[in-house]
């Protein structure tokens, strides 16, 4: 993977608990063109990766902007982003790349997002007003003083596309998603980021009227109940290799790969960034990420190696 220099040129707390981060290249190089949506890798220090989505303005090639809440407790990140990172600092990144894309000539887009979800929504509001195109925006947050950007999104040229919704319990937030998508605009598009009970929340409302290829979501960490789920040991063999290895039901098939030397791109380890999807030529998935579609899920045809196990004893795998 080729790596970015960057020098971080800002630094500015946009909500209780959150800080954006304005980028620079240390080059007269731009940054490499990206859409809406897009998140890149941010080597935090100590040999810390993770991904973050960029919420700046993607016309403005000098910069890149992400912002990061504080997590307690936190995997490392977000403590090294909040209490060592300053101004002047320099880091590396990742090229972007785009998970959660943005269908432009949609006829209205629906954002939802909740909490640091606002990232990835902010940049496609952003987008769709250039565009001059039809949609609106709900940002759901603990309370005004936790609403990220709320400024932003007040004093810009779009604030009268935005609802805020701070403060609401679940029962009365469940039935704001419910108004909201109890009905869908011909060929609308959907686009949901948050915390995974709000997530599963808006997609169980949008389930209904909106059909699966128009609902978009992105996490941020994988669903609880599957990455804590019981597991049995398996035997994965890689093709190319020629050779089979053991994954106890304390392991992922990534840690065993790391184990014996086999170096194969992975990055969030959590299933949510799709670094690590790797094809299936037998055997059946145990699904425990948070990224592949439904689609790829019933094809059976790909695995995230960080969480996902063999639902038998084999997995054969093109490695």
């Amino acid at each position: 993977m080729v790596l970015i220099n960057v020098e971080v040129r800002k630094i500015t707390r946009e909500a209780e608990g959150v800080r954006s981060f304005v980028l620079a290249r240390r080059s007269r190089l731009n940054f490499p063109r990206y859409t809406p949506g897009s998140h890149i890798d941010v080597h935090c220090g100590e040999g810390i990766i993770r991904q973050y989505s960029l919420c700046g303005d993607p016309a403005d090639r000098r910069h890149l902007m992400i912002a990061v809440r504080q997590v307690y407790p936190s995997r490392g990140g977000s403590d090294l982003m909040h209490k060592v990172v300053e101004e002047g600092d320099r880091l590396e990144i990742g090229a972007p790349r785009n998970n959660f894309p943005l269908v432009e000539d949609a006829p209205h887009s629906v954002l939802l997002a909740a909490g640091i979800g606002i990232t990835p929504i902010i940049a496609m509001a952003d987008r769709l007003h250039a565009l001059g195109s039809s949609f609106e925006m709900h940002y759901f947050s603990r309370a005004p003083g936790h609403t990220a950007f709320r400024r932003r999104l007040t004093h810009g040229d779009f604030g009268d596309r935005v609802s805020f919704h701070e403060g609401l319990d679940p029962a009365r937030t469940g039935e704001v998603l419910d108004g909201v998508l109890g009905y869908r605009v011909d060929a609308a598009r959907v686009y949901i980021c948050g915390p995974g009970p709000f997530m599963d929340r808006a997609r169980e409302a949008a389930q209904g009227a909106w059909p699966e290829d128009s609902i978009h979501l992105e996490r941020f960490a994988a669903k609880t109940a599957l990455a804590g789920a019981p597991a049995h040991p398996f035997s994965v063999t890689l093709a190319r290799r020629n050779l089979t290895l053991e994954v106890g039901r304390d392991q992922t098939i990534l840690e065993v790969l790391e184990e014996n030397g086999i170096d194969t791109a992975f990055s969030c380890e959590q299933g949510v960034c799709g670094t690590c999807v790797t094809d299936v030529l037998s055997g059946t998935p145990e699904h425990r990420d948070s990224f592949l579609s439904r689609g790829q899920r019933e094809s059976g045809q790909v695995i995230c190696l960080c969480v996902s196990r063999a639902v038998g004893d084999r997995i054969v795998l093109d490695l």
